[in-house]
């Protein structure tokens, strides 16, 4: 059954600085920057949270199906969804704007300075949940403000269980904005400092939180994460991995994970277990959608470090 998957497509514009930030920018001349990088090392990839964890849901064997704003700049993104079999029947262009995109320069001790340009992602909220037809869960992810409260009720009023997963784009919302949001929602997924923001904003304790949906799944990093549902609290190890090159993306590799246990009625440390994994193969690739494994080498990496099979 299909998977709605609310939230951003964006370009990421990845550029190396072989020096440091802090030999170019002056303690005492902060008030009238004016400097210049040269940047040797550039690549694009393709990237935003709709579009990744939609990417990792499909090698899982998922039906993912994305709905998001793209520009005039989006056939490259576009044709590459259509050759790798993911749908691109919800995605709307809107033709007066850019893709959203970001630009990431990172320095030589791994500081980076980062330019989003939202774009075609602030028209997020012209595409309706209903729309698209017959799912079975959703997320709703870092999106256009207007988008990510629009599609959460569209949902609800739908009756489809959803995912609420404000990422970088929880400090757009306040305390009454994000209680909202865990009302409509049946699961709410954040990384630790996400968590700590949103008890901070909402002023309930993660218990509180877990007690108003079916499960919060909190993320650690290398620390693994933590699931609260029917009161109870799974603890997830985090899967080690030989090299740890890029973590971008792992985050909505981790949801893609939740997303097809849900999907496949997986039980809770299984599926914490299998987005784990997920995750765990994403950072050993650099960019967000450049790991390829089969689902069988999924599987098979799956019984070595947990010791069965997940389905």
């Amino acid at each position: 059954m299909t998977s709605l998957i609310c939230g951003s497509i964006a370009y990421d514009t990845i550029m190396s600085f072989g020096g440091r930030f802090s030999e170019a920018l002056l303690a005492d001349h902060l008030h009238k920057i004016n400097v210049a990088f040269l940047v040797p090392g550039m690549r694009r990839e393709y990237g935003g949270c709709a579009g990744n964890i939609a990417y990792n849901l499909h090698l899982l064997g998922g039906d993912p199906l994305i709905m998001a704003t793209v520009g005039q700049d989006s056939p490259p993104y576009l044709d590459r969804l259509r050759t790798l079999g993911i749908s691109e029947r919800c995605i709307k262009t809107v033709a007066d704007a850019f893709t959203a995109q970001a630009f990431i320069t990172t320095d030589a001790d791994g500081n980076q300075i980062t330019a989003f340009h939202p774009g075609a992602m602030t028209a997020s909220h012209r595409n309706l949940v209903a729309d698209a037809g017959p799912v079975k869960f959703a997320i709703v992810a870092p999106d256009g403000r207007d988008g990510m409260l629009q599609h959460a009720r569209d949902c609800a009023d739908l009756s489809i269980p959803f995912i609420f997963d404000p990422g970088q784009g929880l400090p757009m919302f306040d305390g009454a904005e994000l209680k909202h949001f865990i009302d409509l929602a049946s699961y709410v997924a954040v990384n630790d400092y996400e968590a700590e923001l949103l008890t901070e904003r909402t002023g309930l304790t993660l218990e509180q939180i877990a007690a108003q949906v079916q499960a919060l799944i909190v993320t650690r990093g290398e620390a693994g994460s933590e699931i609260y549902a029917g009161g109870q609290r799974h603890d997830i190890p985090a899967v080690p991995v030989a090299h740890a090159v890029d973590p971008t993306g792992c985050g909505d590799a981790f949801r893609a994970g939740i997303l097809y246990g849900l999907s496949k009625g997986l039980d809770w440390p299984t599926t914490g277990r299998l987005a784990s994994l997920m995750g765990a193969l994403k950072i050993e690739h650099q960019g967000a959608q450049n790991h390829r494994p089969s689902r069988d080498e999924i599987a098979q990496r799956f019984q070595q470090a947990f010791g069965y099979a997940f389905s």
